[in-house]
């Protein structure tokens, strides 16, 4: 047998690097050119909440209503949280056995409301106190307001 010499072709070589550019002598401090960076701006604020008072003062009316029997506690159930909802429930069934016990038919109360005091204990929530003056008394109707999303709802509602 005869030996077979394999030639194999020459290894790949690098191809040589492009020449530098000569080196350039910094520029003077007064011709440089200053990049400035800036940050992309934040989110921008988020919608402000509406005035919480004219919620407050028709939540107070229509809560007197209610426990009047003159009001579905339904027509205000968006506005409430469950365990306000559950709560004047209880109270509307109170209101109307007692009717029954001494025999009067619902009525529209006669009021009329002060001004709502609002106060801001955090971000978020808002406490209302909204004044009912009616004929015999003078009532407070003491509310808790809370940010859901981008409208209040109420988390506490006491008639004092």
């Amino acid at each position: 047998m005869s030996a077979q010499t394999i030639t194999l072709p020459p290894p790949p070589t690098r191809a040589p690097a492009p020449p530098r550019a000569p080196a350039m002598a910094p520029a003077p401090p007064s011709a440089r050119i200053v990049s400035i960076r800036r940050e992309p701006d934040a989110d921008p604020p988020p919608d402000p909440l509406p005035d919480p008072r004219p919620l407050a003062e028709n939540l107070a009316r229509c809560v007197i209503e209610i426990l009047a029997g003159t009001r579905d506690l339904d027509q205000i159930a968006r506005w409430l949280s469950t365990d306000v909802h559950a709560h004047l429930m209880k109270r509307v069934v109170l209101s109307a056995r007692a009717r029954r016990v001494r025999d009067e038919a619902p009525s529209r109360p006669t009021f009329s409301l002060g001004r709502a005091v609002i106060s801001q204990p955090g971000p978020g929530i808002v406490e209302a106190v909204v004044i009912v003056h009616g004929r015999a008394r003078s009532r407070a109707v003491a509310i808790r307001l809370e940010q859901l999303g981008r409208r209040w709802r109420a988390s506490a509602i006491h008639v004092l």
